[in-house]
């Protein structure tokens, strides 16, 4: 009964938390290019939070592993309602740049931990309750979104950055009164970062292509939720209203993505889910920036769906392929990667963005996609026939 409680809680203690992320994300691009004058300096956004979200993924995931999963969860949802309050004080960029750095190791324990925990909890659905996870964490953004479009009129200040303070605090408390973590009993001792851990993880060919689509992956999510708004508004002539509304379509794609493809690969295979989910969003964003509305969105909710049918066959993919004393170290693998793309991927496509570039910056992106697409068809092996990373010392 007890995990049953934990796993209801701490699915809604992330939408709890998305619904506050959903609500600000819209304003910030927007917000960033009013106070700095700069297209380019949208990609800003997400690389600030990727620098310290990628520096302390795999500490935080590896001290997880050593003295348990809770306290660091509940200590990134405090994190995050801190980062809320300030952007609610901020008045200049650089301070919005230093609240996504803060928000950066905020939503490591939330993104990365809680999968691995419900990993723990529930070992024969792996597939189900990591993509019931991330689907509520997804629901929530949708909600935000659509929350945000809803109070835009009234709330046109920093009044969202207060409500993801709260939501953020209301999480974090729950999760303090409510989730217990799983049964660690001797896995503290075994669970401490070791060359042999890295050598085996570098030298599994399967695993490789995994994280290299992974950080492929970080871009695209990057891109998605920074600079294609940014080329919508630009090139696009939308407005807030509907670029709240494209990102309300990108969350709810990411959310039925992740209930799909969840139990889809527990069925099928996690291989097979993942080539299906990088065929689609290879072909989404390959397509999307010569079209007018509506085919526009219809691409771009298309490859919204394959990055997470993608993501999730992944995490999962890697889970698998960790005893239990890792799960932890695993999962701040992905986001180390994650994270990666996340940084360079908008960076990279804001230069070219702001040269005039778009077209020739998406095409690349398609490209590369492509490239993992055949890569994983290629050289990932099946589970069953996959060698499972050896921890042992």
């Amino acid at each position: 009964m007890v995990r049953y409680q934990s796993v209801v809680t701490i699915n809604i203690a992330v939408f709890l938390l998305m619904l506050g992320i959903g609500m600000i994300v819209a304003l910030l691009p927007q917000r960033i290019m009013n106070l700095s004058g700069s297209v380019s300096s949208v990609g800003y956004l997400a690389s600030a939070f990727a620098l310290t979200y990628v520096l302390f993924q795999i500490p935080i995931g590896n001290l997880s592993d050593r003295f348990g999963f809770k306290p660091f969860l509940v200590g990134g949802y405090f994190l995050c309602s801190l980062t809320g309050l300030l952007y609610y004080c901020s008045k200049t960029s650089g301070l919005i740049l230093w609240g996504r750095m803060l928000q950066g190791i905020g939503e490591i324990p939330v993104w990365a931990l809680a999968p691995a925990l419900l990993s723990i909890q529930f070992p024969d659905h792996k597939g189900r309750v990591m993509g019931l996870y991330n689907a509520s964490l997804h629901c929530g953004l949708t909600s935000g979104s659509l929350l945000g479009v809803l109070v835009s009129r009234t709330w046109q200040g920093n009044e969202p950055f207060l409500f993801f303070a709260g939501v953020s605090f209301l999480g974090g408390m729950l999760i303090a009164l409510f989730v217990e973590n799983p049964n660690q009993e001797g896995i503290a001792q075994t669970a401490r970062l070791n060359t042999a851990f890295v050598r085996s993880l570098s030298s599994n060919h399967s695993v490789l292509a995994v994280l290299a689509g992974i950080a492929l992956y970080g871009a695209g999510y990057g891109i998605f939720i920074t600079l294609i708004p940014a080329f919508l508004i630009s090139a696009k002539s939308f407005n807030q209203t509907t670029v709240g509304v494209f990102f309300t379509l990108f969350y709810i794609s990411i959310s039925l993505s992740h209930l799909i493809a969840g139990p889809l690969s527990d069925r099928k295979g996690r291989k097979p889910t993942m080539v299906f989910g990088l065929i689609m969003a290879t072909f989404g964003i390959a397509m999307f920036s010569g079209f007018k509305q509506p085919w526009l969105i219809v691409f771009l909710t298309l490859a919204s769906f394959g990055l997470g049918v993608f993501s999730i066959a992944a995490i999962t993919f890697l889970n698998e392929c960790v005893p239990k004393p890792l799960k932890g170290t695993i999962s701040g693998a992905f986001y180390f990667f994650w994270g990666a793309g996340f940084f360079f991927g908008p960076l990279l496509l804001g230069k070219m963005g702001q040269s005039g570039y778009w077209q020739m910056g998406f095409m690349s992106l398609a490209g590369l996609f492509m490239i993992e697409l055949i890569t994983c068809f290629m050289v990932v092996k099946s589970l069953s026939k996959a060698v499972s990373i050896n921890c042992s010392h």
